[in-house]
């Protein structure tokens, strides 16, 4: 059997965010890196005996990382290479400029498709074969597909398609590719990079995003990690991935339905992260640190003094996990609803009858009102999503359903505050 470890966006380089000072004081932050999570890679790698790996671009963060890059890459080419691993890899719309350099300084590593140009390489390093076709970012941006109507010349064994691009955003300036093409092409399997949410894959289904090997911020929950694909009698028999990143990222809900006091969501908080622990521990590799964002859900009127007691908790461990992982409150967000019913307020004439009649509509967001309330809320938001401010963090779509969930979110907590006001939250 040939096993193959693909590997998504690693990002070299780059640091996480909303770290606590427990866990990363300044200069020590390293085991929750990129970094770290290459390592876990390669050291799993070699433990498993696989025949190659394969790295889907985004290698590096930037061009300013090119000696980190090139300690991390060089030191983990090396010791793959000293167990018999192949290590390929296609340069993405980051390390476009930089991977080519590294791959010329680095030993044992191969950059396919340099300056644009597709290229197939056929490995048989266990008497399996396997073609892989590459292609890499020659500059920062590109705005043609890759594709653009190819047709591959197949090779041995099962062909693998390795690139960094954009699926399904045909204005991308990041190798926009349709869907379709991808289909068109002819091979058994696309391996992508780019996007950092992983696709559900499986042998039956091994073509779309491997991820990246570790979130570096809230907004890249869940599990994350490199995934061992394996072929046997010319096939792909299955696709698994290894959940390796040493800092993990988990959304928690806390419904404060029926709580009597608010002390008490520290003890509702605990059980839900007993709980929660005993699935991540039995990860492939539990995590080094767990960042939590707790949401505040149901109805309660001990929304707002929940969050502000949550909220003394931020940036604080607060359990220690049976693997060793290590659980901090990165943000908690409250998202209750009041006691009261929204149709009993929107009867009444004051500034909370107004704003239930308001969230009232976003319960049916086919309405000519509701539509018309969406719409300029969906202007407001552009104008602050357009300030400078925000330019470097990734851009969160505006469709109707995200445009109304905002609205839908703001407005209730704003409800509870007017209730609160008005010595109405318990009634």
């Amino acid at each position: 059997m040939l096993k193959i470890l693909c590997v998504g966006d690693i990002h070299l380089g780059r640091r996480p965010s909303r770290i606590p000072s427990e866990l990363a004081p300044p200069g020590g932050e390293r085991g929750l890196t990129p970094a770290a999570a290459w390592e876990r890679t390669v050291e799993a790698a070699c433990r498993a005996g696989v025949d190659a790996v394969l790295l889907a671009g985004d290698v590096v963060e930037g061009e300013d990382d090119f000696y980190e890059g090139y300690r991390h890459l060089d030191r983990g080419v090396r010791q793959l290479a000293k167990a018999g691993i192949e290590v390929l890899g296609v340069a993405g719309n980051h390390d476009f400029r930089v991977l080519p350099r590294l791959a010329s300084e680095v030993e044992s590593f191969r950059l396919l498709g340099a300056g644009g140009e597709w290229e197939r390489v056929t490995l048989q390093p266990a008497g399996e074969p396997v073609t892989v076709h590459g292609w890499s970012f020659p500059e920062r941006q590109v705005r043609r597909s890759p594709l653009g109507g190819r047709q591959f010349e197949r090779g041995d064994g099962p062909n693998l398609g390795l690139l960094h691009c954009d699926r399904g955003q045909p204005d991308s300036p990041y190798a926009p590719v349709a869907p379709a093409e991808l289909e068109r092409a002819g091979l058994d399997g696309w391996l992508l990079g780019h996007v950092h949410a992983p696709d559900d894959l499986a042998a039956g289904h091994p073509s779309g995003y491997l991820g990246c090997i570790s979130g570096m911020d809230p907004g890249e929950p869940g599990d994350h990690g490199p995934w061992l694909l394996s072929i046997e009698g010319g096939r792909i028999r299955s696709l698994e991935q290894w959940v390796l990143a040493p800092l993990r990222w988990e959304p928690l809900e806390l419904d404060l339905s029926g709580l009597a006091e608010a002390e008490d969501a520290r003890r509702q908080l605990l059980e839900r992260l007993r709980e929660r622990d005993a699935e991540i521990a039995a990860k492939t590799a539990p995590p080094e640190a767990v960042g939590l964002r707790v949401r505040l859900v149901g109805r309660s009127a001990l929304g707002p003094e929940v969050q502000r007691l949550l909220q003394q908790d931020e940036q604080a461990v607060i359990f220690d996990g049976a693997a060793g992982s290590r659980y901090f409150v990165e943000r908690c967000l409250s998202d209750t609803r009041p006691v009261v019913s929204l149709e009993d307020l929107a009867r009444r004439s004051d500034p909370p009858g107004l704003l239930a009649r308001r969230l009232l509509l976003l319960e049916h967001p086919q309405q000519e009102a509701a539509r018309r309330l969406i719409a300029d809320g969906r202007r407001r938001l552009e104008a602050q999503r357009h300030d400078s401010r925000w330019q470097p963090l990734p851009p969160e779509p505006l469709d109707d359903a995200a445009v109304a969930d905002w609205l839908r979110r703001a407005g209730a907590r704003l409800l509870q505050e007017m209730l609160a006001q008005q010595g109405e939250a318990t009634e």
